[in-house]
Parts: C-alpha cells; structure tokens; sequence
C-alpha cells in the first residue's frame, strides 16, 4: 500500500481520490486527476483515463470559476503547487527507499500524466 502519512498536500490527494472513487469530480478530484499517470506508477489506484475529463486544467478552472471569479485563478495555482509538492515529496520518499515513489522525480511543475 502507498503510504501518503505527512506528505506535504496529503489531504488534497486523499480528498481528491476518495471523490474520484465515488464518481465526484471535486476540484481536489480534478487536481489529483491532472498527475494520475504518476500517481499509478506509484502505486495509488485512480478511475481509468477513459472516465475522467478529456481536459481536465480547463475543468477544474471552469469550476473554480463557478464557485469564485474573483479568486478561481489564484485558487487554480495553489492547488497546482499543492499537487507539485505532495509529488516531489512522494518521488523524494521513494528515492529513500519508502514505501512509494516513481524513483525519479519529474522537472520542477510538471504534474502532468
């Protein structure tokens, strides 16, 4: 099992696959879904490609927008570095040998599938 204990971003991650698992797209849904193809190859078990958004940035925008115009852009780029941290910190665990890890972190912002 992936163990996500103390990570930087954690509860977003959690948050996010708990939604997707229950067929809700959140905006912690739609953030985790922006690096799902990193995260199966850490081990986190998230829906297939085929039932998440085509473009998932302009979805979780678009609802953020809903919820605040004023704040959705500021809101889209916190969850963005939320979502980079808890990745690097995962990365980072798995180089010290834990219990997850892809071995080899992506460049710095990329939390692309």
């Amino acid at each position: 099992m992936v163990e996500l204990d103390g990570l930087p971003g954690e509860v977003l991650v959690r948050r996010g696959l708990e939604d997707l698992s229950q067929g809700r797209l959140s905006a912690e849904a739609l953030t985790v879904s922006l690096a799902s193809g990193r995260l199966r190859h850490c081990g986190l078990d998230l829906p297939p490609e085929s039932v998440l958004p085509p473009d998932r940035e302009l979805a979780l925008y678009a609802l953020l927008r809903e919820r605040d115009e004023d704040d959705a852009y500021a809101r889209y780029n916190a969850l963005r570095r939320e979502l980079d941290s808890f990745l690097a910190a995962l990365d980072a665990r798995g180089r010290r040998g834990g219990k997850t890890g892809s071995g080899a972190a992506a460049p710095a912002g990329l939390a692309s599938s």
